[in-house]
């Protein structure tokens, strides 16, 4: 038998455990120790970590294993960070499963696709790899951006229940009952916080290592900055959420006229490398051409350099800071 055929149906075995092991790290949870729990919140600093799992769920032991063998590490707290702001409820143990399935998974279908050239293969398994990545970035800009919008209201809100006589804790109490996640759900968390013992400050700070929001960050400081000088605390978020507002409508304006250059610079790149990879598909020896010569792998490099130059460039243009 080919050895080749041996290795794929080794490396497709480990894939569809893995990809079963994933699923089952994915969807289910653990309680966390008590004394666990409290430190995680009554520590002096807290980090940011990932959203908990749901309640009666247990971990697989892979996922725990994993968990356990990069506790403490640099790497593992950066993911927790990032699944933190993601809002992906994932452990960094299985999120890393997940990672080593997704490559497998990208390095067989690439294999099959194209037609058994493992350089390609191998090619798709680094597109594995960064898949989870920018799956995460991605989630991470939606909810940044969907809590930035909110985030004019919910300073309306704050100063409308310190009018009426609550205090701040009562406001974001009111914040974490009356308004849509994400601002809820963070709001949530810093009450939860300051019940188990944190300053405000340090609990609006975690939130911000959370939510890593200019505008959050001038809503913080105003708040800090109160507490120690004193002064209308209801008048300051008054004028911080109008200039938040206004922010936010601007920032609309300039996504609405900038749309088409965006668009046409997503098109302008992907085209050719989706139009390649088709030409791949339907006749390989059409395109396989190119990549048996010095002069082909000259020109797929000035292509790939030509590509992601315009990209950035368009990218510099249409995006407009405000």
């Amino acid at each position: 038998m080919d050895p080749m055929v041996i290795v794929l149906a080794i490396v497709a075995v480990l894939a569809v455990i893995l990809l079963f092991w994933g699923i089952a790290s994915a969807i289910g949870g653990g309680d966390k120790a008590i004394e666990d729990r409290l430190e995680q919140y009554t520590s002096g600093v807290i980090e940011a970590k990932a959203a908990e799992p749901e309640e009666g769920k247990k971990p697989s032991r892979l996922a725990a294993g994993v968990d356990k063998a990069i506790a403490g590490r640099g790497f593992a707290d950066k993911i927790a960070a990032q699944l933190a702001r993601a809002d992906v409820k994932l452990t960094p143990g299985e999120y890393i499963i997940l990672n080593f399935t997704s490559i497998l998974g990208f390095f067989l279908i690439g294999y099959l696709l194209f037609h058994n050239n493992l350089l390609l293969a191998l090619a798709s398994s680094v597109a594995g790899f960064y898949a989870p990545g920018i799956y995460l970035k991605i989630q991470q800009h939606r909810r940044l951006n969907a809590f930035n919008n909110q985030l004019g209201d919910t300073i309306n809100l704050l100063a409308n229940s310190l009018r009426a006589g609550y205090s701040l804790l009562q406001s974001m109490e009111t914040v974490a009952k009356e308004l849509p996640p994400p601002i809820s759900v963070e709001f949530a968390r810093v009450v939860r916080e300051i019940g188990l013992g944190l300053s405000t400050e340090q609990a609006m700070n975690n939130m911000l290592r959370r939510i890593q929001s200019d505008d959050l960050d001038l809503m913080i400081t105003a708040i800090n900055v109160q507490h120690e000088v004193g002064g209308n605390l209801s008048e300051i978020l008054e004028v911080i959420g109008h200039t938040i507002r206004e922010r936010v409508r601007i920032k609309g304006e300039i996504r609405v006229l900038t749309a088409q250059g965006m668009i046409s610079g997503y098109i302008i790149s992907f085209l050719p490398v989706a139009l390649g990879l088709i030409l791949y598909l339907m006749n390989p020896d059409y395109i396989g051409a190119m990549f048996k010569e010095v002069c082909g792998w000259i020109m797929v490099g000035v292509a790939a350099t030509g590509i992601i130059t315009g990209f950035i460039a368009i990218q510099k243009i249409v995006r407009i800071e405000v």
